[in-house]
């Protein structure tokens, strides 16, 4: 059986952490003009997007300045929270008496 998958079109400001998400795991060092894709939409205006795909759904993700550094944020958020667990634990200081 051949299902029919939903497009949809999704601006930067609209983005959800799910999309978000198959972003980053898509393209985890940013994506290359290779991967992106160039069409007219209802309005005939040209729209370049990159695309991820959910098992229902293709989004098409309009490409940015904005969702590039959205991308790379996301990556630094999660670098820091991986460099937070492995913090080095300080050792008391140990008072010295010069009497």
């Amino acid at each position: 059986m051949n299902t029919v998958m939903k497009r949809v079109i999704v601006d930067y400001k609209k983005l959800t952490q799910e999309i978000l998400d198959l972003l980053v795991e898509k393209y985890p060092d940013g994506y290359k003009t290779k991967d992106i894709v160039v069409f007219r939409n209802a309005q005939n205006d040209i729209i370049e997007a990159v695309e991820v795909r959910t098992e229902d759904t293709v989004y098409l993700v309009k490409v940015s300045q904005r969702l590039l550094d959205t991308i790379e944020d996301y990556d630094a958020d999660e670098d820091f929270d991986e460099d937070s667990d492995d913090e080095m634990q300080e050792e008391p200081s140990e008072e010295v008496d010069f009497d």
